[in-house]
C-alpha cells in the first residue's frame, strides 16, 4: 500500500468562518470548495484540513455527523513559536491557552477558530 495524501476532516457549523481563520491567520489556501465543504492546504503541512458543514446528508456514517471539537486538537509544529505567539496575540486571535513550556520540552499555545476548534502551535525546545 502507498498512501498518496492525507487529510483531517472536521464538521463545523460555519465552514467559511473556519476556512477564513486558517487562511488569514495560518497561511492556508483553498484547494477546492463546494457548498458546505472546503479543503485547505499548505505545502509544508503534509495534509489537508477539510471543513464540512454539520448535518450534510452525504456524511457517512450519519451516526457520527455531529460537530467536531470536543477533545480534538489540530496541532501544527512550527520552528518559531514565540514569533507566532506575538503575531497572533497582536492580531487579537482568541486564545484558549497562553504560551507555556511543559517539563518535557514542548513549548506551545492554543487558539480557537470561530467554530471552537482548538488549534495548537507547538515547538520542541
Amino acid at each position: 500500500m502507498a498512501i498518496t495524501a492525507s487529510a483531517i476532516s472536521l464538521n463545523v457549523e460555519d465552514v467559511d468562518a473556519s476556512a477564513r481563520f486558517l487562511q488569514d491567520n495560518l497561511g492556508f489556501a483553498v484547494e477546492m470548495s463546494q457548498d458546505g465543504f472546503v479543503s485547505l492546504t499548505r505545502e509544508d503541512v503534509g495534509f489537508n484540513v477539510i471543513f464540512l458543514r454539520t448535518g450534510l446528508a452525504t456524511f457517512k456514517p450519519a451516526s457520527h455527523a455531529g460537530a467536531a471539537g470536543q477533545g480534538l486538537l489540530l496541532v501544527l509544529v512550527v520552528d518559531d513559536i514565540d514569533d507566532q505567539w506575538h503575531r497572533l496575540s497582536a492580531a487579537d486571535v482568541p486564545v484558549a491557552t497562553p504560551i507555556e513550556t511543559e517539563p518535557w520540552g514542548e513549548r506551545y499555545f492554543q487558539v480557537l477558530d470561530p467554530n471552537g476548534i482548538v488549534i495548537q502551535l507547538v515547538q520542541w525546545v
